[in-house]
């Protein structure tokens, strides 16, 4: 017995049902975290609410939300030969590149990641290495001036060792949660610190990191505070 198929778009049930379906709906992106704060200015952008600035933001420190932004997994035996970013892939695990607001992590041998600070619509390469992981990961960045204090209340791992110079990657948990972390070189008097996690902590990992710098008044705060620090000389 032969099926007839009909594209999607001249698909309609029957009057008694009064639904038609004549187009496709675009498709919302939603972010892991949402915050108390009301937001005072916000975009959409490749299908991602974005909030730029927060009524009630203050002067920092802020927690920010970055999960819409770009990111990459990479995987290879040959990283450096990877298609046009091999060269920019950091030797030794832990290693970071930043440039033109691109942040290049390595993992492992086999392992890298990159994420699009600045950059809203890259291209990714058509090559099996290159894996699209931006709804999957919450990503959040905490832009401080205490920010070494800040984060040894929320991990055991030791961000101000003087053995490592920013930026540069480490793996481990913050709040009992396996996170990438990355800290960021210092500009002016602030310093970021990146933590990315699975998307289902990104909520509860939002409101334990505010609830656990009270002290600092630590707040929620829009991208544009974020990239207009990124842009700092």
């Amino acid at each position: 017995m032969q099926r007839s198929s009909l594209p999607l778009s001249t698909i309609r049930k029957d009057k008694d049902s009064r639904c038609e379906m004549n187009t496709m709906v675009m498709y919302n992106r939603r972010s892991p975290v949402k915050y108390p704060s009301l937001p005072r200015k916000k975009e959409i952008r490749d299908g991602w609410e974005v909030v730029l600035e927060y009524r009630d933001q203050g002067t920092g420190p802020f927690l920010i939300d970055l999960s819409h932004i770009p990111k990459w997994d990479v995987q290879d035996a040959r990283l450096s030969n990877v298609e046009s970013w091999g060269e920019l892939i950091p030797v030794l695990p832990g290693g970071c590149t930043v440039q033109n607001g691109t942040l290049v992590s390595r993992m492992n041998p086999t392992q890298a990641v990159i994420w699009h600070l600045l950059q809203a619509d890259p291209v990714m390469p058509q090559y099996p290495a290159f894996t699209d992981v931006t709804d999957a990961c919450a990503l959040m960045a905490v832009l401080a001036k205490d920010v070494f204090a800040i984060m040894e209340k929320v991990t055991p791992l030791d961000l101000s060792t003087p053995s490592k110079k920013p930026p540069f990657l480490l793996q481990g948990p913050v709040l009992r949660v396996r996170c990438q972390i990355v800290l960021l070189d210092r500009k002016g008097e602030y310093m970021a610190v990146l933590i990315a996690c699975s998307r289902g902590f990104g909520q509860s990992m939002t409101e334990a990191l505010l609830d656990a710098a009270k002290e600092w008044d630590l707040r929620p705060g829009g991208e544009t505070v974020f990239r207009d620090w990124l842009k700092e000389e």
